[in-house]
């Protein structure tokens, strides 16, 4: 699993460098998404976007209106940012989507930075 994991995060990772090469920071987090969507699809990465997450509390699913940027071959949750720097609360929230949506692995890629690999957070359950 971990070597699986390793490749498709190196994957993913390469399709978030392929779009900051060309867009640089500075840019809506929208942006970003609409524009990383196109490269997974061209990597032949299967992901869902704006996938809904409810919670459960007590016995009762909830929709509370959480949503995960997208989550990548069922596998990975993938929080998009745009923003001067990552948190704790960032990194909170991922591991919160992570444990809700019951996946192990999760990135936030914060695109406002000026070199891509300073504005990646990994994350395991």
């Amino acid at each position: 699993m971990a070597l699986i994991s390793e490749d498709l995060t190196s994957r993913i990772i390469g399709c978030a460098i392929e779009v900051h090469k060309h867009l640089g920071p500075g840019l809506l987090e929208s942006s970003y998404e609409e524009c990383l969507c196109y490269e997974l699809s061209s990597a032949r990465l299967a992901f869902k976007r704006q996938l809904p997450l409810p919670i459960e509390y007590k016995t009762v699913r909830l929709d509370a209106g959480y949503r995960l940027d997208l989550l990548i071959e069922d596998a990975v949750v993938l929080e998009l940012k745009s923003v001067e720097s990552v948190t704790k609360l960032h990194e909170a929230q991922l591991l919160t989507y992570m444990r809700l949506a019951d996946k192990r692995l999760g990135l936030i890629i914060n695109f406002n930075v000026p070199v891509l690999k300073d504005g990646i957070t990994r994350r395991v359950l």
